[in-house]
């Protein structure tokens, strides 16, 4: 797949303040891309750079074959940007911003389907400041998509809003990438990027820590797997140490948290309780997530 957005060696400062320090990856044709990262670690200054919004200090951006700087207005034809904080007069109504957006480009979408698709239909005559949380991250995401990107750029678009608006966006995002566009977004919610995300480039201190697919960085960072379960067995902890992938056993009572690795792990442990008859009354296994490995690689404590 070809690289529709290619990032070498940028460099960003503010002051005495690095944001940004020497970040390079790419984003294929037709993906979703996540960069995620604690708070304050160079997310949005990176996005704000490939989107032409801000200038590097150093290093080479492309987007679409385009300078962000150089090209900036061939560019904005072909990109929709939703920002992180954005905001309307109170008394536009939903139908006026879309036919406003929609007046700057050339060729754009249909202003009235795109609203149909995005659950906005019944709103089009609703003034902005009557719409709820997630009511206008769907139009903002109606305003990225009126020139009909080739890529679209969404930065944190689901902070604060509910679950079931969440989720509603995280369709959204799929649908744009079912009409094959590319989609680079940041985002805080590791749940949100493991779910959505073809590849995760992880951000700390203004530098990439690793790149690949949420379950590559899972095995790579975190292998170690969890089976919790309660037995009455006298020889229940014996055995289970016993047992070839089993790393460690603790025991509270009759509960047992037993963790190993490799693939086998659970198929051992499960092997371990036919052969000796160990009779359990609740299994139960746990496996690592992106979250686990966001912690690990970028630590525990609080980001201000």
């Amino acid at each position: 797949m070809s690289a529709v957005v290619s990032v070498a060696g940028i460099r960003k400062t503010y002051g005495s303040t690095v944001a940004v320090d020497d970040v390079s990856f790419e984003v294929v044709e037709g993906e979703i891309f996540g960069l995620i990262g604690p708070n304050g670690a160079g997310k949005t200054t990176t996005m704000e750079c490939v989107e032409g919004l801000r200038r590097p200090d150093r290093g080479a951006i492309s987007v679409l074959d385009l300078d962000p700087i150089r090209d900036v207005y061939a560019l904005q034809q072909r990109v929709g940007v939703q920002l992180q904080e954005a905001q309307f007069q109170k008394r536009i109504k939903v139908w006026e911003a879309v036919d406003l957006w929609g007046a700057l480009y050339r060729t754009p979408a249909d202003g009235a389907r795109l609203l149909d698709q995005l659950g906005l239909a019944d709103k089009r005559d609703a003034w902005f400041m009557t719409l709820s949380g997630g009511q206008k991250q769907r139009l903002f995401i109606a305003l990225a998509l009126i020139n009909n990107p080739d890529v679209v750029f969404l930065d944190e678009l689901t902070t604060g809003l509910d679950p079931q608006a969440r989720r509603a966006i995280w369709d959204l995002v799929r649908g744009i990438k079912d009409r094959g566009k590319t989609v680079f977004m940041t985002t805080h919610l590791m749940e949100e990027a493991e779910r959505l995300c073809d590849r995760v480039a992880i951000i700390d201190r203004g530098r990439i820590v690793d790149i690949d697919t949420p379950a590559a960085l899972v095995a790579r960072h975190c292998p170690e797997r969890t089976v919790l379960l309660t037995t009455a067995d006298a020889g229940a902890e014996e055995r289970f140490r016993a047992t070839r992938a089993v790393d460690n056993v603790i025991r509270a009572e009759t509960r047992f948290t037993i963790r190993g690795h490799g693939d086998d792990f659970v198929t051992e442990v499960i092997r371990c309780l036919s052969d000796h008859r160990i009779h359990v009354a609740d299994f139960r296994t746990e496996t690592p997530t992106l979250e686990d490995v966001f912690l690990k690689v970028t630590g525990h404590s609080i980001r201000d």
